[in-house]
């Protein structure tokens, strides 16, 4: 179950250095205590930035940064995210020699992580640690047991047949309830499964062997695993034929349904609902939100289209799967070989210690992120933050009071709800207390289930519970931002504070290209085509004019034109509806980032480092944040589940209709300008 229902920034992986320019010497003598952080060594200055500004900021580092066989695709966040792993990595083998007082974040940390550096024991036991589910899954004899078993196959950490979760109520922010969702997919999308060309076709029958070989891994024969696929593959399609795509899902408005036990139960009612709440442990249930009524529906029907049989091999599937990478090297390195090799392009495993601090961060994230942020987090960092906020905030304030798209009543409500935005930087105010669960040195796959038992029953114990508006979606060691709409909040998590997009020591254009970008990306949130459909209260609830979201709905569909235009390897397309809520963010983000540098530099000469103005170099330190070079393998899967554009678009997509943009580079003409009819302003 999902921890919370939100809306976040998916920040894909890109690359970054803190180093001067060339005349590093030479402009701190002219700019005295500002430090430039963009390296102009990255810039091919062979390339007109009105042509193509990525290559032309970044195409030297492109050029010079292959992406490792080791990973998927290679960037600023990457880099990121290896020195951050420097930090923590110190802080769990710390934490794992210090034989800590039981139940303490230190105790928790160090043995789970030493859990996970324990191949030794882990080839040893192989299937054993999930064997008294698998069993279990095999008494089954009938649907209501096998809802009720995958029930507690949840409680565990695996997912199958359907999803739910606990969450605050999206029309009622003052309480929460329970939400029901299609799920039971192993594939991405359902797209996968009625593949449209040859890649397509090798992915759906790569996936039926990798079902095939985790099967045998399990102790099936060849034949047998092979059939067990085959049935899981059927089951899969037929969940996947009635799902909802995820352009349909993006919609709040689409997704709630809110509907009685009585209600649910007539419309499944194949399932007993009121027995399965009792083994899901959910109590209290009165309504519930159904995303997808017609997906239960059909699952009604699939539960009597199949054999139980083959329902049993397809929920011991999801838990084999789900769980293969805590099992023995044999159960890891056949799931990296399908979902990072085949669908990403992933060569190489990391090594183990990686491994191991991903799991830890995974499991015991939270307990790291209070070791992390005692060493890590500068306090000062938190009040320069707060004031780029402050800047982005009133420019905001003053766009929307000068739209002339928007009437003075929609422009009212809007700015009520801005006035409203909560923010969280660095860490939580009050940490959870985990000093209950049991975590071993040498026991990796129960750890990970004791840690999953925990987070579900959290999550469904708050029911009938006042809303925790402390609690956060991200922990502090993240390198991510996000904002929710149901708290009308957003979060910076203490790991983002650092270069690329926040350097304390930088010249403010960099910082207000890089973190300044993130912050109006996560304000304009707030404000995109569906978090515009939630009011100040964190309720879906329509403020606008029908007038002015007609006018919001042509310049949105510019946007979606614009993207879908834009094609990626293999002649795939960005899909300019999915990625649409992401991309207002991003030039909105933008804009509202490069105003509010104007308001700072008000009344300041600009110093012009390395032959640059400020406002080239407020570009720069926007192409610096999201340089990637990724492999196809990777651009055709994100293309096809991100609702997050390819970073090069990301780059370039807000220049070309930024005004702003065209003239700090005295661009006349050229790609990176488009035309008047098809520019997009939004706010």
């Amino acid at each position: 179950m999902n921890r919370l229902n939100k809306t976040i920034l998916g920040i894909t992986a890109v690359a970054f250095t803190v180093a001067c320019g060339n005349n590093e010497e030479k402009n701190n003598e002219e700019t005295k205590d500002i430090t430039p952080a963009f390296d102009i060594s990255q810039i091919d200055s062979t390339v007109n930035p009105c042509e193509d500004f990525e290559q032309y900021a970044v195409g030297n580092w492109l050029k010079d940064n292959p992406v490792p066989e080791s990973e998927s695709r290679w960037g600023s966040f990457n880099i990121v995210h290896d020195a951050n792993e420097i930090k923590l990595r110190a802080i769990v083998e710390e934490a794992a020699e210090a034989k800590a007082e039981k139940g303490t974040a230190l105790q928790q940390v160090g043995d789970f992580y030493a859990s996970a550096l324990d191949s030794t024991t882990a080839n040893e036991l192989g299937i054993k640690p999930i064997q008294p589910l698998l069993d279990k899954i095999d008494a089954v004899s009938n649907v209501q047991e096998l809802v009720e078993m995958m029930a507690e196959t949840r409680k565990n950490g695996s997912g199958s047949m359907f999803s739910g979760y606990v969450g605050v109520d999206s029309k009622n922010s003052t309480q929460y309830i329970m939400y029901l969702s299609q799920g039971g997919l192993g594939l991405p999308d359902k797209a996968y499964y009625t593949p449209q060309d040859e890649r397509g076709e090798n992915i759906l029958a790569a996936y039926k062997e990798h079902i095939a070989a985790l099967f045998v891994l399990s102790g099936a024969d060849e034949a047998t695993a092979n059939e067990n696929a085959t049935q899981v593959v059927e089951i899969e399609s037929n969940l996947a034929e009635n799902s909802m795509d995820r352009v349909e899902r993006r919609n709040p408005e689409k997704t709630y349904n809110k509907m009685t036990v009585d209600e649910v139960q007539s419309l499944c009612p194949n399932i007993d609902w009121n027995s399965f709440f009792v083994a899901a442990e959910l109590k209290g249930i009165e309504d519930l939100i159904v995303g997808q009524p017609a997906f239960f529906k059909a699952l009604n029907k699939s539960l009597e289209a199949f054999p139980i049989d083959n329902w049993k091999t397809y929920m011991k599937w999801h838990l084999i799967n789900d769980m293969g990478g805590n099992l023995s090297i044999e159960f890891e390195q056949q799931v990296f070989s399908f979902y990072s090799t085949t669908l990403r392009g992933v060569k190489e495993m990391k090594p183990r210690w990686k491994r191991a601090l991903s799991k830890s961060n995974g499991n015991v994230g939270e307990q790291i992120g209070k070791l992390f942020v005692e060493k890590h987090f500068p306090e000062e960092s938190k009040q320069k933050v707060l004031d780029l906020i402050g800047n982005i905030n009133t420019v905001f304030k003053e766009r929307v009071q000068k739209l002339e798209w928007m009437s003075d009543s929609t422009k009212t409500k809007a700015l009520e709800k801005l006035s409203k935005f909560t923010y969280k930087i660095g860490y939580p105010d009050k940490w959870e207390d985990y000093s209950s669960v049991d975590i071993q040195a040498n026991t990796l796959a129960q750890n990970v289930m004791n840690m999953n038992y925990f987070e579900y029953k959290k999550n469904v114990d708050r029911l009938g519970k006042p809303i925790d508006k402390d609690e956060w979606g991200m922990n502090p060691q993240t390198i991510n931002a996000y904002y929710n709409p149901t708290m009308n909040e957003i979060v910076f998590p203490a790991a983002i504070l650092q270069p690329p997009f926040f350097n304390p020591d930088a010249d403010d254009p960099i910082n207000y290209g890089g973190i300044g970008g993130v912050i109006g990306h996560e304000f304009s949130h707030g404000f995109d085509d569906q978090g515009s459909k939630f009011d100040g209260n964190g309720n879906l609830n329509n403020w606008w004019s029908d007038e002015d979201l007609a006018n919001f709905k042509e310049r949105t569909n510019k946007l979606v034109n614009q993207f879908d235009a834009y094609e990626v390897a293999e002649g795939n397309h960005v899909n300019g509806q999915l990625t649409l809520g992401e991309n207002i963010a991003d030039i909105a983000g933008i804009t509202l980032s490069y105003y509010a540098l104007e308001k700072a530099m008000e009344g300041k000469e600009d110093p012009m480092i390395d032959g640059y103005t400020y406002q080239q170099r407020f570009f720069l330190g926007w192409a610096q944040v999201w340089h990637t070079n990724s492999k196809d393998e990777a651009l055709i899967n994100q293309v096809k589940t991100d609702p997050h554009s390819p970073t090069r678009f990301r780059t370039i997509g807000p220049l070309t209709n930024m005004v702003e943009f065209h003239n700090a580079f005295g661009c006349k003409e050229g790609k990176m300008i488009a035309p008047d009819s098809s520019r997009v302003t939004i706010w």
